[in-house]
């Protein structure tokens, strides 16, 4: 859906976590722009949607590996701070500690938003394909 709109990615990421090269590629074929970096700190002042994920457990094959980085992606009040006041945070929830809890009521903070108007699409997709309608 991304590719209806004017915009640039920011990707930000472990190396081992890196989006796979096919897929930047896809994102090449359609002409959008996008930056890559493993630094967070270095592109929250300019971004107008972070979208965060966990460091999954189970995409590491070396537990030192995941030790490494798991705690190198955190959203807390002090990096939060320096983004841009209308920014949205969003992530697909549940989350470990890759966002502290003292962030949650940051206007910028749209997770339980997200979490809730995620339910409703989910409801009106069931009713959709079950053939009811309320």
């Amino acid at each position: 859906l991304l590719v209806n709109y004017d915009i640039e990615l920011v990707l930000v990421s472990p190396e081992s976590l890196k989006m796979p090269e096919d897929v930047l590629d896809e994102v090449r074929s359609t002409g959008h722009r996008f930056y890559m970096t493993d630094d967070v700190r270095e592109v929250i002042g300019n971004v107008d949607v972070l979208y965060m994920t966990r460091v999954q457990k189970e995409r590491f094959s070396d537990l030192a590996a995941y030790d490494r980085v798991k705690d190198q992606y955190v959203i807390d009040e002090p990096l939060l701070s320096q983004a841009k006041e209308r920014m949205i945070l969003m992530h697909p929830l549940p989350r470990v500690s890759e966002i502290s809890y003292t962030v949650d009521d940051d206007p910028r903070s749209a997770y339980f938003r997200q979490m809730r108007n995620g339910m409703f699409i989910r409801m009106a997709l069931l009713a959709s394909v079950l053939g009811r309608a309320w």
